[in-house]
């Protein structure tokens, strides 16, 4: 029970920070640990299969989408600044973190068999990797593509959603101009800068 309230109020600080971030690549960071925290949720329903496609689908392959994405339409809109360097002040943390998760594995490796949560109704309980129960393949696509087909796909259109919003929120914000008129404009320009240096056209 602990477990779970930690991870839900990771769940909510990141899903916050996600949506109030002035930054895009914060946002994006947010919601990788907001991904990471809804793994662990699986994994303490003993759905190790939901943890693993959690992490490969949405954080590896949909999250780095969305940060190739600001990339590319980030670059070129602006000069970077290079700021302070802040991996030393990151070790800490960054160690304290690691060795927090690592005491949560060995914590559930070595209680792996004294609690088993109960299953729903339709799913029956078994070992993991077995077939027909809780937490299964078999078991998550009769769900998926039965019972949960509706909120699958508006997740997939949320989703969709979110990629124009990261085009627009990190878009260059300047006016389109037709070919045409960006040609006229330039001969133009470069019409007045001759007669400025006194040339011949």
């Amino acid at each position: 029970m602990i477990a779970f309230w930690v991870i839900s109020i990771v769940m909510v600080a990141s899903a916050v920070a996600t949506v109030t971030a002035k930054k895009p690549v914060y946002s994006v960071v947010a919601l990788l640990l907001n991904f990471a925290a809804l793994a662990a949720l699986y994994i303490t329903l003993s759905a190790e299969f939901l943890a693993v496609m959690q992490i490969i689908v949405y954080s590896g392959a949909i999250l780095m989408l969305f940060l190739f994405v600001i990339a590319l339409l980030s670059s070129g809109v602006s000069s970077f600044n290079v700021g302070p360097d802040r991996m030393p002040k990151a070790a800490i943390p960054a160690a304290l973190v690691i060795a927090i998760a690592l005491g949560f594995v060995v914590y559930g490796l070595s209680n792996a068999s004294i609690a088993t949560p109960a299953a729903p109704s339709g799913s029956a309980l078994g070992p993991v990797g077995s077939a027909d129960v809780f937490g299964s393949v078999s078991d998550f696509g009769k769900a998926l593509f039965t019972t949960h087909l509706l909120p699958f796909e508006i997740t997939a259109l949320i989703l969709m959603v979110a990629v124009v919003g990261v085009v627009l929120l990190a878009g260059d914000k300047t006016p389109f101009v037709g070919t045409r008129e960006r040609a006229r404009e330039v001969r133009r320009e470069m019409r007045e800068a001759i007669l400025r240096e006194g040339g011949v056209q």
